[in-house]
């Protein structure tokens, strides 16, 4: 399943890259179907980049790919909590 993704993300990467942004394939968990991707570049700070990953990367990949369920970006989950207030 793994290769598929990353077949599919292959195909999918130029359309990424051509508004200065990328994405890395960080896991797929083949029991459960979730693929987790990092978008890098112009995508870390796009507003459009959860439309891009919802309607764009996840969409074609649930339908390329048997198995997938759901498309995840960690680099979200890393930022949550790397922007923590801190108190004074």
């Amino acid at each position: 399943m793994r290769a598929e993704v990353e077949k599919v993300l292959e195909a999918i990467r130029p359309a990424i890259q051509a508004d200065k942004g990328d994405i890395i394939l960080r896991d797929v968990d083949v029991d459960t179907g979730l693929v987790s991707v990092e978008l890098t570049g112009a995508c870390v700070s796009c507003p459009a980049s959860t439309l891009t990953l919802k309607a764009g990367v996840e969409r074609i990949l649930k339908d390329r790919v048997p198995g997938v369920t759901e498309v995840r970006n960690v680099g979200e989950t890393l930022a949550e909590v790397s922007e923590s207030p801190v108190s004074l």
